[in-house]
């Protein structure tokens, strides 16, 4: 059995804390920090899940009004434990070359594409995570006969709890956290699409 890496080896008995992550040069890119565990995003990406959040990103960017920013693969740091990094966040802060993570409170919209590998985390433990912090809206994407779906959750503040807000299929329609519009077949390829001629 091979031995860890010194550095995997967690700094004090409590284990990790959010603040750790930047100083982890050694660590994979997609490190999360979830209860004070390293979660390391290891398996290959796949290229639907890819083209997702990409297409996601570009129309958020678009979309969003003044004073907020979508942003892909950046950490939120939800308490000194937890510093999960979904694949999309929209942010009510402004744009800083040096940012390693959004504070949750300025947190406006998280958005997690399922993979075979997060579909526990994305569909439970940040389900909980997200609202326990406070952050008002939170998508899970899935695929279904390759076209994304989008189960999307409104916190209910005074239980810190998400409620389903609806399940989008072809078209997102919501008034929150801005007004959206966003054809979701355009997200990704249609199955079996090839590339047009030059």
């Amino acid at each position: 059995m091979s031995e860890l890496p010194e550095w995997m080896y967690a700094p004090r008995v409590e284990g990790w804390f959010a603040d750790d992550l930047d100083h982890l040069p050694q660590a994979p890119r997609h490190t999360e920090l979830i209860d004070g565990a390293l979660v390391f995003m290891m398996s290959p990406q796949r290229s639907w899940h890819s083209r997702a959040v990409t297409g996601l990103t570009a129309i958020l960017e678009e979309l969003v009004p003044e004073g907020f920013l979508a942003e892909r693969e950046m950490t939120i740091k939800l308490d000194a434990r937890n510093r999960p990094e979904p694949d999309l966040v929209v942010a009510t802060t402004d744009y800083d070359p040096d940012r390693t993570y959004f504070a949750a409170a300025d947190v406006a919209l998280v958005v997690e594409v399922v993979s075979p590998e997060s579909a526990h985390r994305d569909r439970g433990v940040k389900l909980q995570k997200y609202a326990e912090a406070g952050i008002p809206h939170y998508w899970v994407i899935e695929e279904e006969e390759g076209l994304p779906v989008v189960h999307a959750f409104e916190l209910e503040r005074p239980v810190r709890a998400y409620a389903p807000a609806g399940i989008f299929r072809k078209r997102l329609e919501r008034p929150v956290p801005f007004p959206l519009d966003i054809d979701l077949d355009a997200l990704v390829p249609a199955p079996g699409a090839k590339r047009a001629a030059d």
